[in-house]
């Protein structure tokens, strides 16, 4: 019985050890929130063809480091080179009726004023010139009249001889050839003056033709611009047919060969930087209450044995994972059944952790963030 009484006294020690070892351990870990549901993500940049064409050389390997702005991929541009020469014939045409139609401008509008003014002038006389004919028209009517009424005296008169009788039948007839010869002219003035008010209406339209003038002008300066254009966009199509790195990182997925023919919008490879990296650990909801932006965190990566990198809670998600997928649950169907949700929550890797780049998108990682 003493030996077991010794005993008692033996475990009592070892039960206060494992109880003080247990408070510890529950204070420490009630300071953290962990999940394995975790990984770590990166940006995936596409590279794709922006033209059709043939491919003549491919310059990188799979999973090779390039730098941002390394040509990658070479298409044939030799259709493209003649789309740029067409393209500056055409500017260069354009460029030079433009040059015709400005100077075409200045001359419309001095010639439409001075065009003016003369019709005006033109038209003037030929009003004067009407004036004098209907003078010269009303003079010959009346030494007309003066005639016949001498004539017609003459006759009337039993003295007078056959000579004046004659004389005076010669006087009238001459009167009234004078009189035909006014009226032709008259009609010759009227018509010239008729023509020169048809043509001084005719020279009120030419404003109009200096605003035609000005509008080919411009019309020929906006295909300039439509030219270009053109020219602009066949020499980006010959850029394009360089296909580049967008960013500098790890080539991916390289689906291109030498020979093949590309469609515009075709995928060639993809390129995956190595520095911009995160953590996204899916947390059940249960585990936010104490979780905020700024806390200190741990991630435990599995493909290098567990090793630590520090890092900090960046943002939470402003909804489940579930919210997000494909068919999000609806519980609005009867059959309800209360799932714990997880909450995407965003980690950002230390200053200098990273320094090898090994961390690659898509390793499965343990996180610890401490709440408390």
């Amino acid at each position: 019985m003493a030996w077991l009484f010794r005993a008692k006294w033996l475990l009592l020690p070892i039960l206060i050890i494992v109880i003080a070892g247990g408070y510890a351990a529950w204070q420490y870990f009630s300071k953290w929130e962990s999940t394995d549901d975790a990984q770590i993500e990166g940006h995936i940049h596409p590279v794709n063809a922006k033209l059709g064409g043939t491919v003549l050389s491919v310059s990188v390997q799979e999973n090779q480091h390039v730098e941002s702005g390394t040509v990658l991929v070479q298409l044939d541009a030799r259709d493209y080179e003649v789309a740029v020469s067409r393209a500056a014939a055409e500017l260069a045409d354009a460029q030079a009726v433009v040059l015709g139609a400005r100077a075409g401008v200045p001359i419309a509008s001095s010639a439409a004023g001075s065009q003016i003014i003369s019709a005006e002038a033109i038209a003037e006389r030929a009003k004067g010139g009407v004036e004098v004919a209907d003078k010269e028209l009303l003079a010959a009517q009346a030494r007309f009249r003066l005639a016949q009424a001498r004539y017609d005296a003459a006759v009337a008169a039993a003295e007078a001889g056959r000579a004046t009788v004659e004389s005076a039948q010669a006087a009238v007839f001459e009167a009234e050839h004078g009189v035909a010869a006014s009226q032709a002219r008259v009609s010759q003035a009227r018509a010239e003056f008729q023509k020169a008010q048809a043509e001084a209406q005719a020279a009120q339209s030419a404003p109009q033709q200096v605003t035609i003038s000005r509008a080919q002008a411009q019309s020929a300066e906006a295909r300039v611009q439509l030219a270009k254009g053109t020219l602009d966009q066949a020499r980006l199509n010959m850029e394009y047919t360089s296909v580049k790195a967008p960013v500098s990182g790890m080539v991916s997925k390289k689906t291109v060969e030498a020979g093949q023919v590309v469609q515009a919008g075709q995928p060639l490879m993809a390129i995956v930087p190595a520095k911009d990296i995160w953590v996204t650990a899916n947390f059940k909801e249960t585990q936010l209450a104490d979780m905020h932006p700024g806390q200190p965190a741990a991630i435990s990566v599995d493909a290098y044995g567990g090793r630590v990198y520090n890092a900090h809670v960046d943002s939470i998600a402003p909804a489940t994972g579930a919210k997000f997928s494909l068919l999000p649950p609806e519980n609005a169907t009867g059959n309800y059944v209360k799932v714990v949700q997880r909450v995407p929550v965003k980690l950002v890797l230390d200053q200098g952790q990273d320094t090898e780049h090994q961390l690659r998108p898509g390793m499965s990682v343990l996180v610890k963030v401490r709440v408390k």
